[in-house]
């Protein structure tokens, strides 16, 4: 099982070392969806499906349904879905941020999602995301990657701050710019940031109309510890659940029920979006498929009725350090299994019935399983989990693999986890 395990974890850290921001996750998820045999549809296009066929749809570059649908019409046999998000705490490049001070050329962030700002201090920086283009052919979008460090946060030196060991806030607007030259002799603060984009994008400066870039760690992955058992790198949230759930759905050929593989983005912004969780996306993807294959809105109805939604983010688990920030009957440990979270304020969607789904799962798997709730003076975050569930009716638990660091620029969790989030999800699509 050791050597299974470090395999896949290090397959998961080659796909978040070429996934630096979710269009690119969605990009390499496509990939292995195609190269699985799924076929690409169009929203705007009408559809013609079939039992046991296999494809995908995507919105805006960064969110992807993928579905396999099963022997059985979907009515009969609901739909086995798994859910999670390709988006991770970043620092958003401000296009129109440019300045020179002190001889350097720095630019302005805003801060996307609930990161832990200082962790994004003293590291070496790259730039990577999407560019919206004017062409012959209209408006065309284009990804790119500088893959290199371009820029860095460098923290004030403790002389000039004899405190700073006591904990310091960032101010974003002030402290949090990125520097990207030492030298701003010749640079044009209108034209600077969109020739250096349209160099690395091939591209005239020019024809950029606007851009949707981020700053990213480039420091890679790695399986740590004496005996490799902790896989450490950043976006683990949630792109070690994508991973996860995509090696699961493409592992398993067709079965009884309709299985569905739902990448969100958004998630870290609380989902409210054209491509999150809070959208029509995955409601209008299940109608669609029940319409296609000849069946009504109360068939889409009861298709329902008999399905189970799998929704799978990060789990806290028990900080050696800081083990007075858990409740010590629901502390999860690393490498013990998946974690099923509880909310009484249904910050979670898990109740008594559907975890004791996911515990039925963990068993026929032959895989161990844990708990987490928050200490009562302690409110927990929250995942699609409850959104997804609300706004389609479907039973869901809320699960994930116990992690350290969780929203720092590098996190952590177990290398034997993932194996055993990956064995659950097979059983579940399996059916």
């Amino acid at each position: 099982m050791k050597n299974k395990s470090i395999e896949l974890a290090k397959d998961l850290i080659s796909f978040i070392d070429n996934s630096p921001v979710s269009y690119f996750a969605a990009k390499n998820i496509i990939n292995t969806l195609e190269n699985s045999g799924y076929k690409a549809l169009n929203e705007g296009d009408k559809w013609s499906l079939k039992l046991g066929g296999k494809y995908y749809i995507q919105r805006n570059q960064s969110s992807v349904l993928a579905f396999n649908l099963g022997n059985k019409l979907p009515w009969e046999s609901g739909f086995n879905i798994a859910g999670a998000h390709t988006d991770s705490p970043h620092l958003k490049l401000k296009n129109e941020s440019l300045e020179k001070q002190a001889g350097c050329v720095k630019v302005s962030i805003e801060t996307y999602g609930g990161g832990i700002n200082s962790t994004w201090l003293d590291r070496d920086l790259s730039l990577a995301g999407r560019i919206s283009l004017k062409t012959e052919k209209g408006i065309e979008t284009r990804l790119v990657d500088f893959k290199r460090a371009i820029g860095s946060l460098p923290n004030l030196a403790i002389h000039l701050n004899r405190s700073l060991n006591k904990g310091v806030e960032y101010n974003k607007q002030t402290q949090l710019p990125v520097i990207l030259l030492a030298n701003s002799q010749n640079v044009d603060e209108k034209t600077f940031l969109k020739e250096i984009v349209g160099k690395e994008a091939g591209v005239l400066a020019d024809a950029i109309l606007d851009m949707d870039l981020f700053f990213y760690d480039t420091q890679k992955g790695e399986l740590i510890g004496l005996e490799e058992d902790i896989i450490t790198v950043g976006r683990l949230d949630n792109l070690a659940m994508c991973h996860a759930i995509y090696k699961s759905l493409v592992a398993v050929e067709t079965a009884e029920a309709s299985n569905i593989a739902a990448f969100f983005d958004s998630e870290e912004i609380g989902s409210r979006t054209l491509m999150g969780a809070d959208s029509n996306y995955l409601d209008g993807l299940l109608n669609r498929i029940v319409f296609s294959l000849g069946g009504t809105l109360e068939d889409s109805l009861r298709a329902r009725h008999h399905s189970f939604l799998i929704s799978t983010d990060g789990a806290h688990a028990l900080h050696p350090n800081y083990i007075d920030k858990h409740d010590k009957a629901y502390a999860p440990l690393i490498n013990q299994g998946p974690v099923i979270k509880i909310s009484s304020n249904f910050r979670y969607a898990t109740t008594a019935k559907s975890a004791g789904v996911f515990i039925n799962l963990c068993q026929k798997a032959n895989v161990p399983y844990q708990k987490m709730a928050n200490r009562s003076d302690l409110p927990s975050g929250s995942t699609i989990g409850p959104t997804a569930s609300a706004g389609l009716g479907i039973q869901t638990v809320d699960v994930g693999n116990a992690m350290l660091a969780m929203h720092s620029i590098r996190e952590s969790q177990g290398s034997l986890d993932h194996l055993y989030m990956v064995k659950v999800l097979k059983t579940f699509y399996c059916g």
